[in-house]
């Protein structure tokens, strides 16, 4: 795996480090992207940048703009020579688009916020100029229809340098992000590899496991109707996970914004908002009315609009307090999620089999007993018979939550429902998740970016893989069909693809990329193109596969 090209990881973060210098930059709104100064790159040694700043901060005429110029570069994402090119049809395009957004840690600066890895990697693109966890499985799959087979093998031993060093894969790899991971996706990604022949599964089992454990730290001592970490023992005694973050202050990367939420808000345990904060970035869905109190009587069975302001905002940054008052209602530690268990249920049917396969049979035993027991948790709690769906439970309320979100797919991209659910819950997606444009993220409507009318890649993937894997083909190429005609809209309109989309009616004029969230629609775009690249593939007959852009976008990054 060629680890020991990293270079020994540096795991201080800009706040740690900079203290009230990086209080003062983010307050003063230096970058207008409250993550730009903490991906910036020191040019002195930083214990001298910031004894530097206390000794002139209080001078009259300092200039703090000026000061973090001359004391930081600005890592901004790499431009290159690529611009798209008109008539180019969109496959060629995923296709060009590999060695764009591949990053060759071949140096690495010192004191950066950026973690050190030993092999070359994809990004998603835009911003974001790092690796991220879940983003990367749905990037993965793409290399893996393009055989681009040394990409893929060494996007998983990455991954695997992350867990062998940290213990788990952070959120992305940037020290700001060490305190939370995201959906644990390293053991599909395993099975993915070994499906393209470029590793041996049986060689990660020690890396499966290890995630395994840093996700259920603290489960023994657990009573019922408590949590410790990630590990909550419900009321009932089942065990079963939540998101969760070591930190309770504001996100580094997203400062201003965070603070602002809590300013605005009458809270008087403000570490547990900026926890429920960070535990919602950990989800991957940062952020949606998933994670938000529900107004009280509120029921799975029955659809729920939530605050539908701005589900129509134009595209670009909205006001960074504009969501402030929304958030002030997070709960995300107090919900047991789909999604989050149903990956854990794989993670643990995983090291099963290749416990097995090494001949261990105690573990392989141990861990089919764990996979079981998830299961049956959540058929019991997060199943309602009545709605035909899977809905997150509230585990203080000891209560399913009433928004049906598209995480309800997972259980079937897992393996983990019975066909009787599969069946229920295909009627279920077509009558109330089924949008124009593809498969809705959820039946919300709200100013965030993982609410109605927003559409997103993975969810198109887990939906189309889960229906078809349980027969319900003709769901599964509905939602294959509709995402495709979005994508190859927009494509063909702007002559890129773009982090998510508005699931409207589909025509070359009004199709248009997703709006809300704390930062411009990005381009680029990681997992769009493996899922797109996938969903070709799977569907050749598609008119997406013949759709040429009519325009140049602007370089990509």
């Amino acid at each position: 795996m060629q680890a020991n090209l990293a270079p020994q990881p540096d795991t201080l973060t800009p706040a740690d480090r900079y203290a009230e210098l990086f209080i003062a930059v983010q307050r003063s709104q230096v970058f207008d992207d409250s993550k730009t100064f903490v991906d910036c790159v020191p040019l002195r040694e930083p214990a001298v940048v910031l004894a530097d700043y206390r000794a002139r901060c209080d001078r009259p005429g300092f200039d703090l703009g000026a000061f973090v110029h001359a004391n930081f570069s600005v890592d901004r994402p790499e431009r290159t020579a690529y611009a798209s090119i008109p008539g180019q049809p969109l496959q060629a395009h995923i296709d060009a688009l590999w060695t764009v957004l591949t990053r060759h840690p071949s140096a690495h600066p010192a004191h950066a916020s950026l973690l050190p890895l030993p092999l070359p990697y994809v990004v998603p693109g835009g911003r974001f100029a790092e690796l991220y966890y879940w983003d990367s499985y749905f990037t993965m799959i793409g290399l893996g229809c393009d055989a681009e087979l040394p990409r893929l093998r060494d996007m998983l031993h990455n991954f695997a340098y992350l867990i062998d060093t940290y213990g788990h894969v952070p959120n992305g790899t940037r020290t700001y992000y060490l305190g939370r991971s995201q959906p644990p996706l390293f053991a599909c990604m395993v099975e993915l590899a070994e499906q393209h022949g470029v590793v041996d599964a049986l060689d990660h089992l020690p890396q499966l496991r290890a995630e395994h454990a840093w996700w259920m730290a603290g489960e023994d001592a657990l009573a019922p109707g408590s949590a410790h970490q990630h590990v909550v023992r419900l009321a009932s005694g089942q065990l079963l996970n939540r998101h969760w973050d070591a930190r309770d202050t504001p996100r580094e990367e997203s400062w201003l914004e965070d603070t602002i939420t809590a300013d605005a808000c009458d809270v008087s345990a403000r570490g547990d908002l900026f926890r429920h904060l960070r535990a919602a970035c950990e989800s991957g869905w940062d952020f949606s009315s998933r994670w938000l109190r529900e107004p009280s009587g509120a029921m799975a069975t029955a659809p729920r609009s939530f605050v539908p302001r701005g589900s129509d905002a134009p595209e670009g940054k909205p006001p960074r307090a504009a969501s402030a008052a929304t958030l002030a209602s997070i709960c995300t530690t107090d919900i047991v999620p789909i999604d989050l268990n149903a990956l854990l249920y794989k993670l643990e049917i995983t090291i099963a089999r290749l416990a097995s396969r090494s001949g261990d049979r105690a573990v392989a035993d141990a861990f089919a007993a764990r996979a079981q027991q998830r299961r049956e948790a959540l058929h019991a709690m997060l199943w309602d018979a009545d709605a035909g769906a899977f809905f997150d439970f509230d585990w203080r309320l000891h209560a399913r939550r009433g928004c049906l979100t598209g995480a309800t797919v997972v259980p079937l991209f897992t393996g983990l429902a019975t066909k009787s659910q599969a069946r229920a819950l295909a009627a279920t997606i077509r009558r109330r998740l089924l949008a124009p444009g593809g498969f809705a993220t959820s039946e919300c409507a709200s100013d965030q970016q993982w609410d109605r009318p927003n559409g997103w890649a993975p969810l198109q993937y887990m939906a189309v893989r889960g229906l078809a894997d349980y027969g319900q083909n003709k769901l599964a190429g509905d939602i294959a069909g509709r995402w495709l005609a979005t994508v190859a809209a927009v494509y063909e309109r702007e002559g890129k693809l773009i982090e998510k989309y508005a699931l409207r009616e589909v025509s070359r004029a009004s199709s248009r990329g997703g709006g809300g969230g704390e930062y411009p629609l990005q381009d680029g775009f990681g997992w769009t193109n493996g899922v797109t690249r996938a969903l070709l593939a799977a569907y050749p007959q598609h008119s997406a596969s013949g759709c040429v852009a009519h325009a140049a976008a602007p370089q990509h990054r």
